[in-house]
């Protein structure tokens, strides 16, 4: 077995809430073709990420990269604004 260093995903979208202590919500969109109808649309997931300071507040524009899991459903940091 070896061991592969993995390209870590980065991702940029807006905090859409920051009710929750050291975790903000982030939503990322993607801008997609469909394949049959070949209209260009745009498909929303929210991401938890980790925020150290809780400085981030909604409305930020911000970039998140992966990490190891740090919760059940926190496997990004807030990497910059």
């Amino acid at each position: 077995m070896t061991t592969e260093n993995k390209i870590k995903k980065t991702l940029r979208g807006t905090v859409v809430s920051d009710a929750m202590d050291k975790t903000v919500v982030v939503e990322v969109g993607r801008y997609v073709k469909h394949p049959k109808y070949k209209k260009f649309y745009t498909i929303n997931k929210k991401y938890h990420a980790h925020d150290e300071q809780n400085q981030y507040k909604i409305g930020d524009k911000v970039e998140i990269t992966e990490t190891k899991p740090i919760s059940k459903k926190k496997s990004f940091i807030v990497a910059s604004k």
